[in-house]
């Protein structure tokens, strides 16, 4: 069964805890990224699990292969379940990385949600005949490296399913509402087509936090769910 995940992309502890409990169980996990967890540091994980919600903390590492792995050592000792680190960062990081997570499972992100091909082939210099293509690639490297699963769109959901069999963790950002606003994301899809292309974890941001009533909001991504699991999400 599909887990949801809510970004809690706000400014501030308060801020975020306030949206929290309004929430309520409505969520499995809560998402820590960059901005909160550079303005709030420890303290904001620390809050959530005294709420005793569980915590993804989204900080896509990548750095040397010791300072990762100390990195990583660290976010165990918070507690927290689900971390993120690139995919680029390569094999020796990755492997430090699992070296020291604990009981903390590691996420590689392949490639952000934001990058279209062209992007990518700006950025990489070279030409890019398919997203997908990289995607399974960075994926295959990730966790033959010691990565737990990865991050990536819900377009390649269902190909990285196939490719990494069924125990592989396939977290996939970009899920909007039918009719929903793309924001700043190029691959995007529904709550459904996420969970049926066999997506493990769904990260939903500014389709709940953005919403004149998110509590409904959330409620209307958990029924899309179930429809994409024939009822059974």
């Amino acid at each position: 069964m599909s887990e949801l995940i809510v970004a809690l992309d706000l400014p501030s502890r308060g801020e975020a805890l306030d949206f929290v409990d309004r929430l309520g169980d409505g969520a499995d996990f809560y998402k820590v990224g960059l901005e909160l967890y550079t303005r709030e540091g420890p303290e904001v994980v620390a809050a959530l699990h005294d709420r005793g919600k569980r915590v993804f903390l989204d900080l896509k590492l990548m750095d040397i292969p010791n300072t990762v792995g100390r990195a990583v050592a660290a976010a165990s000792d918070l507690g927290v379940e689900l971390l993120t680190l690139h995919a680029q960062g390569g094999p020796a990081m990755i492997e430090a990385a699992a070296a020291q997570t604990g009981s903390t499972r590691l996420l590689a992100v392949t490639l952000l949600t934001s990058l279209s091909r062209d992007d990518i082939a700006t950025v990489w210099a070279r030409p890019v005949d398919s997203v997908r293509t990289e995607v399974l690639r960075l994926a295959r490297l990730s966790t033959e490296a010691g990565a737990h699963g990865v991050v990536s769109s819900p377009l390649e959901a269902r190909e990285l399913r196939t490719l990494l069999g069924p125990e592989a963790l396939v977290v996939t950002p970009g899920v909007r509402l039918p009719g929903g606003d793309t924001h700043d994301q190029n691959r995007v899809a529904t709550p459904a087509a996420a969970v049926a292309a066999g997506a493990s974890h769904l990260v939903v941001g500014r389709a709940v936090t953005r919403a004149e009533d998110p509590v409904d909001a959330l409620r209307h991504v958990r029924a899309s769910m179930r429809a994409g699991k024939g009822g059974d999400a």
